[in-house]
């Protein structure tokens, strides 16, 4: 297990099983190796645009779990990242710590960016979520399928060196593996120099960089 400061780099095994074990921590594997990419917070109106750049020069897939509010002011971010075959997720509206949120409150949020998102995946910020509220969002019809991460980059941790960024993620992946990095300005000295040394690292290894499934 690997931990810095407040958060863990690497998920361990048995906190996934023994808590929300019915969310989504890791992929299973196909034929090839695979692993998935995710981007929190965007979209923004140049820092989403370079990691697309960056993702067309790897042939490289991900998935954007976007915040409402974001998608709104940023709309044509927003089409073309799916207009270049990547997944899209909802991120709640608001980017709201559901730790701290009611749920009925909370599930209204997620409802207000589901009018703009048009996806049934669901991250929660923070990974914090009540058990009320992953219930509620895993019951609607159609129910969200909620994806959690077993790779952290920390790249919002101003704290952190672009090469500890790079290096929490290269000591960590795996074949299956879901990787948080956040396409915001927080994250922007950190994410920027460990994308692409990332996408590199994969291609070397013969794994395919694919986005979750939409379905």
């Amino acid at each position: 297990m690997v931990c810095t400061m407040a958060y863990l780099v690497k998920t361990p095994w048995w906190l996934s099983r023994l808590f929300y074990c019915d969310l989504n921590w890791k992929m299973q594997q196909d034929a090839k190796p695979s692993v998935y990419l995710t981007f929190d917070d965007g979209p923004h109106p140049t820092i989403t645009p370079f990691v697309l750049d960056t993702l067309k020069a790897h042939n490289a897939k991900a998935t954007f779990f976007c915040i409402g509010k974001n998608v709104a002011q940023h709309t044509d971010v927003y089409k073309r990242t799916i207009a270049e075959g990547h997944t899209v997720g909802n991120h709640t509206h608001n980017h709201l710590n559901g730790w701290f949120t009611k749920t009925e409150a909370y599930i209204e949020n997620v409802e207000r960016a589901a009018t703009l998102i048009n996806s049934r995946l669901f991250r929660p910020p923070y990974g914090r979520i009540k058990r009320s509220q992953a219930n509620r969002l895993m019951r609607k019809k159609p129910s969200y399928k909620i994806y959690m991460w077993d790779v952290l980059s920390a790249d919002f941790d101003i704290t952190l060196t672009p090469e500890k960024c790079l290096a929490n993620v290269l000591e960590n992946i795996e074949p299956g593996s879901i990787v948080v990095f956040h396409d915001s300005e927080k994250a922007w000295d950190r994410m920027s120099y460990a994308l692409p040394r990332v996408l590199e690292h994969c291609t070397q290894q013969g794994w395919d960089i694919k986005a979750l499934p939409q379905d």
